[in-house]
């Protein structure tokens, strides 16, 4: 049934958390669709690698995917004191936020529904062995 009291279930479920760096972008106004052409060029690469892939790229998202790496590098040398030579993109994925619903005119008085889709993306970083 239970594996001990409720404080000590809770000690063993926080002491597995990742300690990896990572960045998160909430509420990011392009859809998981458009955002995982980005994130499936830079996955597996390099730190300075996968800047130069969003930097050159022409789409929305590899904007917002440019500033979020430079954070997670941030994290990385601040936080877990890493060199950022060392880093490559470990993960990075992009989950469904919450859809903006907006009205549109339409022919005829009628009216149709626009969906504006957003999305949260997460990049997590790791050191090569």
């Amino acid at each position: 049934m239970s594996k001990g009291h409720r404080s000590q279930i809770k000690r063993e479920r926080n002491a597995n958390t990742d300690r990896r760096p990572s960045a998160t972008l909430s509420y990011a106004r392009v859809s998981v669709q458009k955002a995982c052409f980005v994130l499936d060029a830079i996955r597996g690469k390099n730190l300075d690698e996968a800047i130069g892939i969003v930097t050159y790229n022409p789409r929305y998202a590899s904007t917002l995917l440019k500033k979020l790496l430079e954070s997670a590098a941030a994290n990385a040398e601040n936080n877990n004191n890493m060199s950022r030579d060392d880093l490559y993109v470990a993960e990075c994925y992009a989950n469904a936020a919450p859809t903006m619903k907006r009205i549109h005119p339409e022919p005829q008085g009628r009216a149709m529904r626009r969906l504006k889709r957003n999305s949260h993306i997460t990049v997590v970083l790791d050191e090569r062995k």
